[in-house]
């Protein structure tokens, strides 16, 4: 164990703290991570730790919505500049346009969203559970927002609810083209395409799998042979360390969120020892973007 790693150990014991990291944070945070996943996964772990300082390795949505979640915890991000370009891509003007023009709707936000999108949201959904939850709502009418991709996907699984999409998308998925994943799949022809829902059509419409960070994970680890994956490189680490036997590849130059690298063990050091960069909410808007997310766990169970 190196001096960094020592030094994260002793201060998460003194402070009473848990580290949690997403799958596309660098291989070394992962690896000290107590717990590690997609947002879904760690939205929940967020409310059943018992510790009283989380430590939250990922972008600024991320630590707002454990905030949300835990408003009695003191939430410390690494990097406070680390954020996600789609969890801006939506605005509240656009929600009340939309409120105004259809009847019967519910406002379904993609958790990649800011806290204050949220507070005008019905429900909150991850990448692995909107199905599920957009399936139990009464509306017809469904306006997702921000990623248009992941809810042009769910949309083709039900026909009878009537969606609207923003335009909001992942720089990095979308940065995967259908031509580079035919040109890996020409080359590795026995290899299975697993693609993120976050991808453009044309690319989910070549993959064999599609599904979250932690379905591809799940569906690699259930499966034999060799895959082609189409998301964020960082997946990676977990992908290898289920299957270190199994062959993967990753499509095109490795498209990454430049966001989740900023996290570095020497940040979340920092964090913990001078207890920087703290999560702060205002109270009013706390409670209105709770409604979202605590409507998501309900529903996801």
């Amino acid at each position: 164990m190196n001096s960094i790693t020592s030094k994260i150990q002793e201060l998460k014991k003194e402070k009473d703290a848990v580290i949690l990291a997403h799958y596309y944070t660098e291989e070394n945070v992962q690896a000290l991570a107590d717990y590690v996943g997609d947002s879904y996964y760690l939205s929940k772990i967020a409310t059943k730790v018992p510790n009283r300082i989380i430590v939250f390795c990922g972008v600024s949505f991320m630590g707002e919505s454990a905030k949300i979640l835990n408003p009695e915890k003191t939430v410390l991000m690494p990097d406070a500049l680390a954020d996600c370009p789609m969890a801006h891509m939506a605005k509240i003007e656009n929600i009340q346009s939309v409120k105004n023009k259809y009847k019967d709707l519910a406002v379904v936000c993609y958790i990649n969203s800011t806290a204050e999108i949220k507070a005008y949201s019905d429900v909150c959904v991850t990448s692995s559970n909107a199905l599920k939850i957009i399936k139990k709502l009464s509306q017809k009418n469904i306006y997702f927002i921000p990623d248009a991709n992941l809810g042009r996907y769910v949309a083709q699984f039900l026909p009878d609810k009537n969606f609207i999409f923003n335009d909001g998308y992942c720089h990095v998925h979308t940065g995967i083209t259908a031509e580079a994943v035919k040109w890996a799949r020409n080359i590795h022809t026995d290899a299975k395409v697993l693609a993120h829902p976050e991808c453009t059509w044309d690319v989910l419409t070549l993959a064999d799998y599609v599904g979250s960070t932690s379905g591809i994970i799940e569906y690699a680890t259930t499966h034999e042979g060799e895959f082609i994956i189409c998301t964020e490189p960082g997946i990676l680490y977990k992908l290898k360390q289920k299957n270190p036997n199994k062959v993967f590849h990753l499509v095109g130059e490795g498209k990454s969120c430049i966001d989740m690298k900023k996290i570095t063990l020497q940040k979340v050091a920092d964090t913990l020892e001078k207890m920087q960069h703290q999560v702060e909410l205002d109270e009013t808007l706390r409670q209105k973007a709770f409604y979202a997310l605590e409507r998501m766990l309900e529903l996801a169970e």
